[in-house]
């Protein structure tokens, strides 16, 4: 059974992104074992500097880091946008070439270091459109899951 790993910088608090997490996990164990590691955010000032903004990053680079295992996926603005088709077809190519586990990254309210992102193997973005980082969650959680669906075939992708 594939391994997928995903790594946020921020804690869900709303009811709503932890049900539509907790939903999309339960789909999950049928396909992969999930992880869900939520790291701390660090705190900024309403208006912050560039400097401060930095500093966060960097202390969330290292939290990251020594987590990332096997293939790792950072989404982030710059990476490229794909289709839900591809997104399967790559993780299945990956997984017959023993590249599991996965490990996705999803940074907090600031985005991902850099040097988290030249770590990465893929470059994936959701959207041109900018989201909040927990709905992102759960975007990236349905998207999975909607990957393994299409290997099976399954109605659900249409």
């Amino acid at each position: 059974m594939e391994k997928i790993r995903i790594i946020c910088v921020g804690k869900l608090k709303e009811p709503f992104y932890l049900q539509a997490q907790e939903e999309y996990r339960k789909r999950l164990s049928r396909s992969c074992q999930l992880e869900i590691l939520e790291l701390p955010e660090q705190r900024l000032p309403e208006d912050p500097s560039p400097a401060q903004i930095q500093k966060a990053l960097a202390a969330e680079a290292e939290a990251i880091l020594p987590r990332i295992a096997g293939h790792c996926i950072a989404l982030c603005i710059e990476g490229k946008p794909c289709a839900s088709e591809v997104l399967s077809q790559r993780m299945q190519e990956l997984a017959t070439l023993g590249q599991s586990p996965f490990t996705f990254l999803i940074g907090g309210s600031v985005g991902l270091a850099e040097t988290v992102k030249a770590r990465a193997d893929w470059k994936l973005s959701l959207s041109p459109m900018t989201f909040p980082h927990h709905l992102a969650r759960v975007m990236l959680l349905e998207q999975i899951y909607r990957s393994y669906q299409i290997r099976l075939g399954s109605r659900y992708h249409k």
